[in-house]
């Protein structure tokens, strides 16, 4: 297995994994509705909107008693997400590993998730507290359905495949996203002409993404197969199974390097995707529509941007196609610092070099990953992969957060955010791919 060779499949089993493959990418499909529609364009704004009208004269709620900013009220809930996450995820991919029995998992995760989504209608007056409740567990079972359907990559696809494959997931994700977009844009610009308020077209268009996300799910949980392990020893609570993987990892302190680079600047990724709308609509003053139309190129070029990257992996390796990406990453957000407020042209070229490199940067580290997971262990490692994928990490948000609060300025949180690609950067180029590989007992594709 660790001789260095890559194996190619039989010609039945090539055509079932191809067969699986094209099954796979449709939850991205399914689920990449959420996170453009829900977590990067319309629940922000709402969310912030819905807190301010439950604030006191200072601006300020009190959930729990605790005084919060209502501007700051949505990165916090993002935030507090990833916690439930850590309790859940290391839990339910150690059980997804030990019994070979992802699918009901991925089913029960997905569906949870699309619930609270479509639960999202019922946000109005001043719920702050359902909303950041219903955020908290939308985004902490895509979390866990994330990890497993991650897990499956080095399942159905041989390694040299992978890069491609992984590509491939994302454009569909982004497909589906620039879809949803285009029909939410039509909803909410013309909601006079539909007969709704401003909110009720917000409302709608949330819970649309929940039951997209719940329709389309089918498709994967049709065409994944579920394979046998051998019996591992039964899972531990919460932490305690997180702290049992971390010290698994410790016996492949490479893959432990990659993950810690990953952690940090896919934190930074994140925290641009989910607080991006809040920067437009609150520093920049920019109306719904141009956001949602900035979104919608954001989807547009990143279905592009990925297929693009995979090609330069090919050329290039994932490596050095990651890091020329964080460049590009760090680049755009200091010009974002720059942009000046009422200037939508600006923002919608700010929003071009993002999807350019968003795509690929995520889709290129989740196939480099896999290649560096012992084999029989893909859903605990993606565990703690996932953690930091899709919005969920914690720093990211809880940084951008503070940084609000104790300066009033939404610039002064962004430009924070550049700290997480340049140390990212330099955490991942110090990371030899090719031995790490090796160590962890796989095959080494001859471009990585």
């Amino acid at each position: 297995m660790g001789d260095g060779t890559v194996r190619t499949p039989p010609a039945d089993e090539a055509a079932e994994l191809r067969r699986e493959q094209r099954g796979w990418y449709f939850y991205d499909w399914a689920c990449s509705v959420y996170s453009t529609s829900v977590l990067t364009v319309f629940l922000g704004p709402y969310l912030t909107s819905v807190a301010e009208s439950a604030a006191d004269t200072d601006g300020y709620v009190h959930p729990l008693g605790i005084p919060v900013r209502a501007g700051s009220f949505f990165a916090y809930s993002v935030s507090l997400s990833v916690i439930v996450a850590v309790l859940v995820m290391p839990l339910v991919g150690a059980a997804a590993d030990r019994t070979g029995r992802k699918k009901p998992l991925l089913a029960a995760a997905a569906y949870t998730g699309a619930t609270a989504t479509a639960a999202m209608f019922f946000l109005d007056g001043d719920r702050y507290l359902l909303g950041g409740a219903l955020l908290i567990v939308a985004n902490a079972a895509q979390s866990v359905a994330m990890m497993l359907y991650n897990s499956y990559l080095p399942q159905i696809a041989p390694p040299e495949q992978r890069d491609a494959v992984s590509s491939r997931g994302w454009a569909f994700g982004y497909a589906a996203g620039s879809l949803v977009l285009v029909a939410n844009l039509v909803l909410y610009t013309g909601h006079d002409a539909f007969g709704l308020s401003e909110s009720t077209a917000v409302r709608i268009c949330l819970a649309s993404a929940g039951l997209w996300w719940g329709a389309f799910a089918l498709i994967p949980l049709r065409r994944l197969r579920d394979r046998g392990t051998a019996g591992r020893e039964a899972a531990l609570p919460g932490f305690r199974q997180l702290a049992a993987t971390v010290r698994d990892m410790r016996r492949h302190p490479l893959t432990l390097a990659f993950l810690l680079a990953y952690l940090v600047y896919n934190d930074g990724i994140q925290t641009v995707i989910s607080q991006a709308s809040i920067y437009g609509s609150e520093e920049l003053g920019l109306g719904q529509s141009t956001l949602i139309g900035a979104v919608l190129l954001v989807q547009v070029l990143a279905v592009a941007g990925a297929l693009a990257m995979g090609r330069l992996a090919r050329v290039y390796g994932a490596k050095r196609t990651i890091l020329g990406s964080l460049v590009a990453w760090t680049v755009t957000l200091a010009a974002g610092y720059f942009l000046p407020a009422g200037a939508p042209v600006w923002f919608f070229a700010l929003a071009a070099g993002i999807g350019l490199v968003l795509g690929g940067s995520q889709a290129l580290s989740r196939s480099l990953f896999s290649h560096l997971i012992p084999p029989g262990k893909e859903a605990e490692y993606f565990s703690a992969y996932e953690m930091s994928d899709r919005g969920m990490s914690w720093l990211g948000p809880l940084l951008f957060g503070l940084t609000y609060q104790l300066t009033g300025s939404y610039r002064d949180a962004i430009i924070s955010l550049v700290a997480f690609f340049v140390l990212g950067f330099a955490l991942l180029s110090r990371v030899p791919v090719r031995r790490a590989i090796g160590e962890a007992g796989n095959p080494v594709p001859d471009r990585i």
